[in-house]
Formats: C-alpha cells, structure tokens, sequence
C-alpha cells in the first residue's frame, strides 16, 4: 500500500512540475519530490 501511495504522489507531482517549471527545473525538482513522496507515503502515517 505505501510502495502505491509513494508511487502515486511521485508521478502526480512529477507531472505538475513537468508542465509548470521549465525543462531543467522540472528536473531538478525530481529528487525533493521524491523526498516529498517518500515521507508523505512512509513517515506521515497518513496511511
């Protein structure tokens, strides 16, 4: 359930930053999203 939820939250915030932020700060927002979808799925205890 946690690896669905971080998988989720990942995809739908990397797609927001894709279409908002230009090419090189879309990519280099990849990894406080995924810092942001690891703790929203594993250390929120949201779910």
């Amino acid at each position: 359930m946690q690896r669905k939820i971080f998988w989720t939250v990942f995809i739908a915030l990397g797609l927001i930053a894709d279409f908002t932020l230009p090419l090189l700060w879309g990519l280099l927002a990849t990894i406080p999203i995924g810092i942001v979808s690891w703790w929203v799925a594993y250390r929120s205890e949201w779910f």
